[in-house]
């Protein structure tokens, strides 16, 4: 897979420059949405936080009694070719079958937010317009140079080994760099300088908490400590999730890897039924985005429930406020 990954980082490249400059040579047009658009996008193919991102800002304009829409292209999901409403703010319509589990997790963690699914982005911004929502965060966008947006947003970790889908230089037509905190002075000051209008901010990948598979219950991260657990996950780095429960005290006794977008068939579901019986642990944990796609009441194990690990990005109040400022000109939060 990693081979076929590189391949594909090869073609990407100059696929994504040629297109980048058929748009900004005027050959061709970006649609413009009936509302504001952020967009949220990375230069790797996948891992970097997006939709961590997605949720801070989600809820920081709910917070400031915005209200805000999630645009995904729904991957692997049902409605992905066709399009759909998961959510219209008031209802849940449909699961991760149908939506994909990003955009799920996105509606069952904030109710009050709209998220629409599908690849005519455009159509998704148009009915979330006809539904009365603010704006639209447009997950993994970067590369969707075809819908004009009024801020992109990047997560770059220049230390990634991962296949890039395009060259640092891509960053010329970002307006937002967020690089994780660690980064060192030296390589913020040289995209700065490099990029003289990108606004360069640090973000940090920080447990929230733990809960139920259906995010209702909270349970204490001290309740990790000392506990004899098995994980399992099907996410672009799972190594990063193992080594989080381990610096919150955790005694992992098994570790599960499955592909990313994983949607656990009868055959994965009962190898982690064995592993449980196995390793006889006192938890059993995932991720958000795994956990979408087991109910309570449906776990194929004997013993502990499904517990998920919460992550979320610690970001500075500036980054925030530069979002309100692009996308809101001149106004203030409602109360």
């Amino acid at each position: 897979m990693r081979i076929l990954l590189r391949v594909y980082s090869l073609v990407s490249r100059p696929v994504c420059a040629g297109k980048a400059a058929r748009y900004r040579r005027g050959r061709k047009t970006p649609a413009r949405a009936p509302l504001p658009i952020l967009s949220i996008g990375n230069l790797t193919l996948g891992g970097e936080g997006k939709t961590p991102l997605a949720c801070e800002i989600i809820a920081h304009f709910l917070r400031k009694g915005w209200r805000p829409a999630l645009v995904s292209r729904g991957y692997r999901g049902a409605w992905e070719r066709s399009g759909g409403v998961v959510s219209d703010g008031k209802t849940f319509f449909g699961g991760f079958r149908e939506a994909g589990d990003e955009p799920v997790l996105v509606a069952r963690r904030y109710p009050r937010a709209g998220v629409f699914v599908g690849r005519g982005r455009l159509a998704s911004c148009r009915a979330a317009a006809s539904l009365g929502f603010d704006f639209c965060v447009l997950d993994d966008a970067f590369q969707r140079l075809d819908l004009a947006r009024d801020l992109d947003i990047v997560l770059h970790d220049p230390r990634s080994s991962s296949p890039r889908r395009e060259g640092d230089r891509a960053l010329a037509r970002a307006d937002v760099l967020l690089l994780p905190r660690g980064t060192s002075p030296e390589r913020f000051e040289a995209y700065r300088r490099r990029f003289p209008r990108l606004k360069v901010f640090e973000y940090a990948a920080v447990p929230r908490g733990l809960f139920s598979a259906d995010g209702q219950t909270g349970v204490p991260l001290e309740a990790l400590s000392g506990k004899r657990v098995l994980a399992f996950a099907g996410i672009a780095r799972p190594r990063r999730f193992f080594s989080q429960l381990e610096s919150l005290g955790a005694a992992v006794v098994g570790r599960m890897t499955f592909p990313d977008h994983h949607l656990y068939p009868a055959a994965s579901r009962a190898r982690i039924a064995a592993a449980v019986s196995r390793t006889d642990p006192e938890m059993v944990l995932t991720t958000e985005k795994d956990a979408v796609k087991f109910e309570a009441g449906e776990l194929p194990w004997e013993g502990p429930g499904l517990t998920v690990l919460r992550i979320g990005l610690d970001l500075p109040d500036e980054f925030f406020e530069c979002l309100e400022a692009a996308v809101f000109p001149g106004k203030a939060g409602h109360a």
